[in-house]
């Protein structure tokens, strides 16, 4: 994920209100969100080249999604997959707080990331450029920073979604899908400096990403209610101007085993 936008606590139906654009180079496969074959209990789409994944839920009510740490000098090509950290919390049996724990230890290994973890009770962030947060009732924006790092379009995305909070029903889910396809690009002497050239910055500054080789690939609504159920809501892009497909699904959590 590039950008993830979220409500935390503060709806009266859904404990987690999230929206967010997955930018990737338009030539790396990656399948749909789907239930995983070996792991039916997990709703994620998969990187068909590293087989991780950038966001995705549980039949349980574990959730997780990563960005990138856009830090270019420090770049290391035989890094491990950070898509890997989101599958294997989603697939194994640790709470949010013992997983970053563990992976805290080698978190220097990877590549920049910012990772957002939680369960039934709690919801924490982590980066490997920052430090273990563990999350209060809000709204908050995570882009390729660390979290709300005040970038133009994590300011206007929090906004627009502090907007769509207003909705009900079907109008909040297509008011999320509204922001998430915002391409306002905001001036030259706005946009962060964070080591690629100028024109690179413009490309990446909207919420929504195009350029003949890179951009959003997929925009995702994830709504968990206060009463448990969970909607998950895709539409996957690869270049193009609208979706060419559209995944929707609908469940409510069970108990853990």
């Amino acid at each position: 994920m590039c950008l993830i936008l979220f409500a935390y606590q503060i709806h009266p139906s859904y404990r987690l209100i999230l929206a967010a654009n997955r930018d990737e180079f338009y030539d790396r496969p990656s399948s749909p969100a789907d239930f995983w074959i070996k792991h039916p209990q997990v709703l994620a789409g998969l990187d068909l080249k590293a087989k991780g994944t950038w966001l995705g839920v549980t039949k349980e009510g574990k959730f997780a999604a990563i960005t990138n740490y856009r830090d270019p000098a420090s770049w290391k090509a035989e890094a491990p997959s950070r898509g890997k950290l989101v599958s294997r919390y989603l697939t194994g049996a640790s709470n949010p707080e013992k997983y970053l724990k563990r992976i805290s230890r080698k978190a220097h290994a990877y590549n920049g990331f910012n990772f957002l973890l939680g369960d039934l009770q709690d919801l924490f962030v982590y980066s490997n450029r920052g430090e273990t947060r563990k999350l209060s009732a809000g709204i908050y924006g995570l882009s390729n920073c660390l979290l709300d790092t005040p970038w133009p379009k994590v300011k206007r995305g929090k906004k627009l979604l502090k907007e769509a909070l207003t909705e009900k029903g079907k109008g909040l889910e297509e008011a999320l899908f509204v922001l998430l396809a915002d391409r306002h690009v905001p001036p030259d002497s706005q946009l962060p400096q964070t080591g690629i050239n100028l024109e690179w910055e413009r490309i990446l500054s909207p919420m929504f990403i195009t350029s003949p080789v890179y951009g959003t690939r997929s925009s995702t609504v994830l709504l968990m209610g206060n009463n448990k159920s969970i909607k998950f809501i895709e539409k996957v892009y690869d270049g193009e101007s609208e979706p060419w497909v559209t995944s929707r699904f609908s469940f409510f959590q069970r108990p853990e085993k």
